[in-house]
């Protein structure tokens, strides 16, 4: 048998065609979580996977799972959860690119497209459909004609499992599962970033395991979640009212101007502000967060790909999954008060062994959550000195400050925020006043 280092796909027991649609990728040889767990998944076990983002977690499951199917084509073979509809749009991307050849038909349940459609699919029983929890949840109980055509499941995925498990999605979760087959009848596919012990105890638990040992592939840095090696993480401490300005010179510095950069914050209002800012002081910039109606935000996304928009500013929805590999620069605008937040942010750079550099903007309110990252990655951040204060003084201070007063009011005059305050009041409405519903993801 092949070393582990020299396997091939054929060698993990996927057919020609499949490798073939691999090849066609550009995606040759093996990464080690998909050496690791396809020959496990075809032979039917339960699997955990873990490693960190970038590794090629997408294909370690789809293939086995498009392999099966090639064999034997039915109905609705697989169930993929994922937290976000941007991770649910990406996957179904990978599998529809690998699965074309083959006519594999899959469906995505996601929020904010048509609910009415999207039970017309699930009733025209695609192979596969990727969803977020809250969604499917929401169809189940609206339509429950959509229920017959899983009990024949024979995968349930939880991408980005450690987001799944907690305690927000986890009515949903169990309402999705509950149409399912029992867990002796189906695999059950756990794949993360970061192994919280929320996954591994899903190891031992009877509901969950499969009738086979439960495989767990916990690779380099799942559990302990390192920062890749050809990542430069770097701080620049400033005072709070000033970020913006240094924001823009940090993107249009020499050494940046050409870069795709992906900036993160923490609130959707944030978001905004810094969209409508940079497009006033003309940086090809386009953003992601949860007041973009669904369409606007794919059209974002497609975009940052295209390179159209060199700037993507976004909220945590960007924060996982999402693998752009153009992406060259990092920026924390906000710190996280999660430290996993923080690494899977930074990890939307310096993917596949590509070199990366992530930026902290850190001010006098954000010393403890960058302690407590740096405790959680090992290491000591590096100070960011290519921007100076004398720098952003005298050449972008008052035009950014300018500019950032006149997006709040082109805000103001748009009523930005008022939908989703409406909404709330909405909720609260058919909630009797006495709690609130979940958003659906």
């Amino acid at each position: 048998m092949s070393s582990a280092s020299n396997r091939t796909f054929s060698d993990l027991g996927l057919s020609k065609w499949l490798v073939d649609a691999l090849t066609s990728m550009a995606i040759r040889k093996p990464s080690n979580i998909q050496s690791a767990c396809i020959p496990k998944i075809l032979a039917g076990h339960d699997c955990i996977g873990g490693a960190r983002t970038g590794s090629g977690k997408t294909i370690a499951f789809a293939a086995p799972i498009l392999e099966k199917l090639s064999r034997d084509p039915y109905g609705i073979c697989a169930l993929i959860l994922s937290p976000t509809r941007e991770l649910s749009l990406q996957i179904a991307e990978q599998i529809s690119a690998l699965g074309t050849s083959m006519g594999i038909k899959h469906a995505i349940v996601v929020g904010g497209m048509d609910i009415i459609s999207q039970a017309l699919a699930l009733q025209n029983r695609p192979h596969i459909v990727i969803a977020t929890p809250g969604r499917l949840a929401d169809l189940i109980r609206s339509s429950p004609e959509i229920v017959e055509g899983f009990r024949r499941l024979h995968y349930l995925v939880l991408d980005e499992a450690d987001r799944l498990l907690t305690p927000g999605f986890a009515d949903d979760l169990d309402e999705c599962t509950s149409i399912l087959p029992p867990a002796d009848k189906r695999q059950t596919l756990l794949f993360t970033a970061t192994i919280t012990p929320a996954v591994t105890q899903l190891k031992d638990r009877p509901d969950v395991s499969n009738r086979l040992p439960v495989f767990m592939h916990a690779g380099p840095s799942a559990s302990s979640i390192a920062i890749p090696a050809t990542l430069s993480q770097k701080y620049l401490f400033i005072p709070s009212h000033v970020r913006e300005a240094y924001l823009y010179t940090i993107l249009t510095i020499s050494e940046n101007e050409k870069k795709s950069a992906i900036v993160f914050v923490n609130r959707t209002r944030t978001a905004e502000v810094l969209r409508q800012t940079l497009r006033l002081m003309e940086v090809r910039v386009t953003a992601l967060h949860s007041e973009i109606p669904q369409r606007e935000r794919t059209d974002s996304l497609g975009r940052f790909r295209a390179e159209a928009a060199r700037v993507l500013i976004a909220t945590d929805v960007a924060s996982r999954g999402l693998d752009i590999p153009t992406v060259e620069l990092v920026i924390n605008f906000d710190i996280p008060a999660d430290p996993d937040d923080y690494i899977h942010r930074v990890g939307r750079t310096a993917r596949a062994r590509r070199q990366g550099e992530s930026i902290s903007i850190v001010t006098e309110n954000d010393v403890e959550r960058i302690q407590a990252i740096e405790e959680r990655v090992g290491k000591k951040m590096e100070i960011y000195d290519a921007v100076t204060e004398t720098k952003v003084i005298a050449e972008s201070l008052q035009q950014v400050s300018n500019a950032r007063r006149e997006a709040l009011m082109n805000m103001e005059k748009e009523k930005f925020g008022e939908k989703r305050n409406a909404r709330k009041k909405r909720a609260l409405l058919e909630a009797g006043g006495g709690g609130h519903r979940k958003s659906r993801r």
